[in-house]
């Protein structure tokens, strides 16, 4: 009973389930012990064989090392990293039990650090340390930051690239828009094709540096990498032979590139073959897919090899918003849209991903275009999907159907996307002004607060507290 009470608390659990009630799971197999111990010892015959005995004992102690050593991850899980764009699981859902609800430029902040230069990447953070990318202006040094969570000390600091020519950008992007991502000893960094670093996180000593991945993008890097087994997968989707490549995360070496194929972007103006998504990995019946929607098509690769599996067409260039994938369904976003006599718009597309090929007019289960976002992700909570217009129409749907729920529109412009945290739904807009709604069946004000200066990055949650980054500042919120 023991060991069955162990491989069943140990073994996989739905996504979030061990990380929220670990302890509590392991607290009822300590309560349970001392009663089950006791019913084994009164019900032993002590006159029978002692090894009986000896083996009951070496149970019961490996039982105790066992449940103890899980009672360490549970802990540990309780103050979850933020490694990536969109926190650990790239889903928009902080693992945190309690967020700020209040706040201004001086309420509720624990710290506030000048940040130099001048980035929209997200912050990312592992164990005590914050992570974060930021550019000179000109686009002449690209920096990199560590600080310290608990007292936002500045722990290292470095010029990672430099640039005698930068290419030009879009005057609402930055040089270090793309956030990087972590795990435990190592960060890794991107700012296009101005370069990819990996930083060991204990010395602070580069590992490597990659400089030679050209890509023209036409408006300033953005797409952000993320992290797979063994591959940091890096998306270069610009004006010309636009491509996502996986490098081997120690070295930088690359293991497989995959170009967008030449029959379809040749013919296209240099304009339209631009990206700057965020893809995600998904399993499929065991096959693991990378999930990037470049321009004009969605392309769903074998993560491990590049080979493309599926696509499905949706025209014309931009892409920014990163996919999601609930309950057997990819969503995409298409991008802008241009129709003749319409100004330009954007498209949210769902997607069963077990086809093979062009799957444009056999797997899309449906496509929505009303005040879709171009820039921020959706977030999806409790069966229901939350988006937010870059002009502030938040929309709720039901992801099954794209039927809509309700409809409301927040003040302001949006560039980050929104963030689940603590049972609610935190919307900042591009002025620091935050919306922060309960999730339901109608739209429910909780909070509104503001934080000055331009926020575009999104905020992390970790440890019950927000790390915000606006243009000049790195903000601890409690």
């Amino acid at each position: 009973m023991f060991l069955f009470e162990i491989m069943r608390f140990s073994s996989p659990q739905p996504t979030g389930l061990w990380e929220k009630h670990g302890a509590k799971m392991i607290c009822l197999i300590w309560l349970n012990l001392p009663i089950k111990f006791f019913i084994l010892l009164f019900s032993f015959n002590f006159d029978s064989n002692q090894s009986k005995l000896e083996s009951m004992f070496k149970k019961l102690s490996l039982f105790i090392n066992i449940s103890f050593f899980l009672l360490l991850i549970s802990c540990s899980s309780n103050k979850q990293n933020w490694t990536h764009f969109r926190g650990s699981n790239m889903d928009g859902h902080a693992n945190v039990e309690t967020a700020p609800l209040s706040w201004n430029d001086t309420q509720n902040v624990v710290w506030k650090v000048p940040v130099k230069g001048l980035g929209w990447s997200s912050p990312i953070i592992f164990g005590n340390q914050i992570w974060l990318t930021s550019a000179a202006e000109d686009g002449k040094e690209f920096y990199t930051f560590c600080y310290d969570f608990e007292t936002g000390k500045l722990l290292d600091e470095k010029t990672i690239f430099i640039s005698a020519d930068p290419q030009r950008i879009h005057r609402t992007n930055s040089f270090a828009t793309p956030t990087p991502c972590i795990e435990d000893g190592f960060v890794y960094v991107n700012y296009g094709t101005f370069g990819t670093a990996c930083i060991n996180t204990g010395n602070f000593e580069v590992v490597w540096k990659r400089e030679d991945m050209p890509c023209k993008h036409m408006q300033g890097p953005a797409s952000s990498i993320i992290l797979h087994k063994n591959m940091l997968i890096v998306h270069l989707e610009g004006t010309e032979d636009p491509y996502v490549a996986a490098l081997d995360k120690k070295t930088g070496e690359t293991i497989w590139k995959s170009v967008r194929p030449a029959e379809i972007y040749d013919p296209l103006e240099p304009v339209f073959r631009k990206s700057y998504q965020t893809p995600i990995v998904i399993n499929v019946n065991g096959q693991e897919q990378l999930i990037s929607n470049a321009a004009n098509m969605c392309f769903a690769h074998d993560v491990n090899t590049g080979e493309v599996i599926w696509t499905i067409y949706y025209g014309y260039d931009s892409t920014v918003s990163q996919p999601l994938y609930y309950d057997g369904l990819v969503y995409v976003n298409s991008g802008w849209i241009f129709l003749d006599n319409q100004p330009f718009f954007t498209r949210e597309y769902a997607v069963d991903p077990t086809g093979h090929g062009d799957v444009t007019n056999t797997h899309v289960k449906w496509m929505y275009e009303d005040e879709v976002p171009q820039i921020p992700t959706p977030v999806i909570v409790d069966g229901k999907m939350y988006m937010v217009h870059d002009r502030g129409m938040l929309t709720c749907l039901d992801p099954k159907t794209a039927e809509v729920i309700w409809k409301h529109k927040l003040k302001g412009n949006f560039n980050a996307s929104p963030i689940y945290a603590a049972g609610n739904i935190y919307f900042f807009n591009v002025k620091g002004e935050c919306t922060i709604v309960k999730p339901g069946d109608t739209f429910q004000l909780l909070a509104e607060n503001d934080i000055e200066g331009t926020v575009k990055a999104i905020p992390a949650f970790f440890g019950g507290k927000m790390v915000l980054r606006s243009d000049k500042f790195l903000y601890l919120i409690q």
